[in-house]
């Protein structure tokens, strides 16, 4: 009998087991979680701006700006920067790369430092830094270069470039000068920049031209700034120039110049005097102490905005050259806040450009033909 209970017991330990081991319990039985299917992957469509400029191929378009100026002028240099810089935020590219105050001597330095740090597109500011182009674009030839060169600069294979006519620009510019000038009743107007250079020549003489159209008894003076070529940023000159042309009975000042600009505008409105400046196409709406009379409108971003557009489209490519037409709202002279009647003396001036007028076209060619002739 104690033998018989011994194996009793162990079959009753071995059932226990085994029922443990099947999961003989009161907890539902363990289901088998059903196969999942993982979401389809997507690849995000290429930016076509990327795939068209990222010559580097880093994955982003940089740009960037060589200019002959200051970035802070407020001017025609700072215009151009300004708009690489909004429209790279616009269009999620690197931030510009910019090298500014270049002279005409380290040009090719400058620029070649800056070709070597990763740009994609090079924007050229001006055509007094334009002289390494021939090298610079066949040795950075992946590079697309673009110059805002302004009167031109001899056509290379791997250069696009936006000009514009100083002459016909100009000429609206005394238009305007001169629509101020008889209103105020005076005659008497002081053109201030840097150092007779040709464009310079061409502008100065294609705004008297314009001013005498209206009344041929209105004048204006030259004075150079520049204690060098190109120097467009000596605002102890220019000011010291301007003080002179007051005492001198000049009641208008036009301030061909870049970093010195806005000194001088400064002096102007503390004298009284009327003020151009030459190049932004913002002044009219400015806030600050300077009470600008009007600009001369050949604005670096403005025209960068409509080249970059056209270079996108593939409407202008290395090689070729757009010239900007003389059209009021786009270049010219721009009075501000002014009266219907100086307004319709302005509007006269981009009318007879428009209908190309055989013997303006004329004079506006002498004009522009002697200032390059030497």
């Amino acid at each position: 009998m104690k033998k018989n209970t011994r194996w009793l017991f162990a079959i009753v330990i071995a059932l226990s087991l085994v029922a443990a081991a099947c999961g003989d319990s009161d907890e539902p039985a363990a289901t088998t979680a059903a196969p999942t299917t993982a979401a389809p992957t997507t690849t995000a469509a290429p930016d076509p701006l990327v795939e068209q400029f990222d010559v580097t191929g880093d994955g982003v378009v940089t740009i960037g700006v060589a200019a002959a100026g200051p970035r802070d002028d407020n001017g025609y240099y700072q215009s151009l920067i300004n708009f690489a810089e909004e429209f790279s935020a616009d269009n999620n590219f690197a931030t510009p790369i910019v090298r500014d105050n270049i002279g005409a001597e380290e040009a090719a330095q400058a620029m070649s430092d800056l070709a070597q740090q990763g740009v994609d597109i090079m924007f050229v500011g001006a055509s007094e830094i334009a002289e390494p182009l021939a090298d610079l674009t066949e040795q950075f030839s992946d590079i697309f270069w673009y110059c805002n060169c302004g009167a031109g600069f001899t056509e290379l294979p791997g250069l696009a470039q936006a000009t514009d006519w100083g002459a016909a620009i100009h000429y609206t510019a005394g238009a305007a000068m001169a629509a101020v000038l008889e209103e105020a009743g005076a005659s008497k107007a002081v053109f201030i920049g840097c150092c007779d250079l040709n464009f310079e020549k061409e502008a100065y003489n294609a705004t008297v031209f314009g001013l005498q159209a209206v009344n041929p008894d209105l004048t204006m003076d030259y004075v150079g700034s520049g204690d060098f070529q190109f120097d467009f940023d000596n605002c102890a000159n220019a000011t010291a120039a301007l003080t002179a042309a007051e005492a001198d009975g000049a009641k208008l000042v036009y301030a061909y110049l870049g970093g010195a600009l806005e000194c001088t505008g400064q002096l102007a409105t503390d004298l009284g005097m009327a003020s151009f400046a030459a190049g932004p196409g913002d002044i009219c709406s400015r806030e600050g102490s300077i009470d600008w009379t009007g600009t001369i409108v050949f604005d670096g971003g403005r025209y960068a905005e409509t080249a970059i557009q056209l270079i996108i489209s593939g409407d202008l490519t290395e090689g070729e050259t757009f010239q900007f037409p003389t059209e009021q709202g786009l270049n010219g002279g721009e009075l501000c806040g002014a009266s219907a009647e100086a307004d319709a003396i302005v509007a006269d001036a981009f009318g007879l450009l428009a209908s190309f007028d055989g013997d303006l076209m004329g004079a506006l060619g002498g004009i522009s033909g002697e200032a390059y002739s030497g």
